[in-house]
């Protein structure tokens, strides 16, 4: 049986869900990466509410030139922005079976210096 990649992140993704879950005091963050942009949003999993959200998509991100990794760390700047003025300080990070480098490790020290703690 051949596997995938696309297998192998899903069974990983499981595994990490199995493991975390958001609370109102301590939100997920869950991110997404599609070949041109990265989603990111910020999950209270007991009530199933999206809390705060960006995407690379938005204008004014998407007018700054800039590669990969610099449109995810405004990504992740943009996130922490929006968490604190929902009054969040503290996330569990969800890499959704995304290996921690490139775009996603962008995404979370961009968040880490808009002033989020995970």
């Amino acid at each position: 049986m051949a596997f995938s990649k696309a297998l192998r992140r899903r069974k990983i993704r499981y595994k990490i869900r199995k493991k975390i879950s958001g609370t109102p005091e301590k939100p997920r963050l869950s991110v997404f990466r599609s070949n041109k942009y990265i989603y990111a949003q910020i999950i209270d999993d007991l009530s199933g509410k999206t809390l705060a959200s960006v995407s690379s998509r938005e204008v004014e991100l998407k007018e700054q030139v800039a590669t990969g990794k610099e449109k995810a760390t405004l990504a992740g700047k943009k996130l922490a922005e929006r968490a604190a003025a929902a009054n969040i300080s503290s996330v569990l990070f969800d890499r959704s079976g995304y290996l921690y480098h490139g775009r996603i490790k962008a995404l979370a020290d961009g968040a880490r210096e808009g002033g989020l703690k995970f």
